[in-house]
């Protein structure tokens, strides 16, 4: 079977110590370019191709909005968010279906209980069912379900990925990455994913990343204002407590996490990383992804410490710090 790099291919990207002692160790590969588009540093495999999981979400925002739907502020933010289902992000994505008069059980998402712990205790209390809603990508599928409605396109089967829509994103993604996938696949919200390399990734987010809003073409602007509206709107992105929306808030950065340990950032001058973390865990990613951005004088190192605790990367003893999960590049 074909499939990503191999862990021959890879290199420690982060560890977990726990009282002096590594308990564990994340191996995966990451590229660095600076703001220019050289690339700054290779770790690992980074050439082969890899499943961008919801990292792929900005590309299918921006063909949303180059597809006649025109999203700014929150609502280009839940359109490219895996958010946590809280109340404020349900009502979002049930706004964008409003405005393009469809219900709930349009979205093609599975039904899921919310991430957030207050929201979904609430839900437990309420005796509430799972719900389509919920689901931490409904945003993209309703913001997928406006572009159906305003060009005409067949709602029942907008995930095919012979559909009219996704053709749209395959063409954005192929003109930001500048590569063709090597495979396409399901993601796990129903959604197709295609198979790139971290290379390709990384220049393709920072296409849109550092985009400019007075540029001659829509494609640029619209990825303009979809990096606006994330670097505002930082908790429609994520949640509480959610790493995207933490590093976004506290440092600036656009970030976007992505399944199975893959992570996108840029940082405020243009600096971009993009990685994976073979084994899949997305525990070490936001800190792995900050730690190279500050190792390129992007982001300071200090705002990163002064962001561990938010980050939730502390390991216990008891009811006592004891170690860290910690960057090790």
């Amino acid at each position: 079977m074909t499939g990503t790099f191999s862990v021959a291919d890879s290199v420690e990207l982060a560890v977990v110590e726990r009282s002096g002692f590594i308990e564990s160790r994340h191996a995966g590969s990451a590229i660095v370019l600076s703001p220019e588009g050289e690339v700054l540093r290779a770790l690992g495999d980074v050439t082969t191709p890899i499943f961008p999981r919801s990292c792929l979400k900005p590309f299918q925002a921006v063909a949303v909005m180059t597809s006649g739907v025109t999203l700014r502020g929150e609502d280009a933010a839940i359109a490219s968010a895996s958010h946590s289902g809280t109340a404020a992000h349900v009502a979002l994505v049930r706004k964008l279906l409003e405005r393009a008069a469809l219900p709930v059980s349009a979205l093609g998402c599975p039904p899921a209980a919310p991430t957030d712990r207050v929201a979904r205790d609430e839900l437990i209390r309420s005796g509430g069912p799972r719900d389509r809603v919920y689901m931490n990508c409904s945003g993209k599928h309703a913001a997928m379900l406006n572009a159906c409605v305003e060009n005409g396109w067949s709602l029942d089967d907008y995930l095919d990925p012979h559909h009219p829509l996704q053709k749209r994103i395959l063409d954005v993604v192929e003109r930001f990455t500048g590569e063709r996938p090597a495979s396409t696949a399901v993601d796990g919200c129903g959604a197709p994913v295609h198979a790139i390399s971290l290379t390709a990734l990384g220049r393709g987010v920072q296409k849109i990343t550092t985009a400019a809003t007075t540029s001659p073409f829509a494609l640029y602007r619209e990825a303009a204002a979809l990096t606006e509206a994330v670097r505002e709107h930082p908790w429609a992105v994520g949640g509480p407590g959610q790493p995207d929306t933490v590093a976004i808030e506290r440092l600036g950065v656009f970030a976007k996490v992505g399944a199975e340990g893959v992570m996108v950032m840029t940082a405020k001058n243009g600096t971009t990383t993009a990685l994976k973390v073979l084994d899949g865990s997305s525990r070490a990613s936001t800190i792995i992804a900050l730690r190279l951005l500050a190792a390129a004088g992007a982001v300071d190192d200090e705002a990163i410490d002064a962001v561990q605790t938010e980050l939730d990367l502390w390991v216990m003893g008891g009811e006592r710090r004891v170690g860290s999960v910690r960057a090790t590049i």
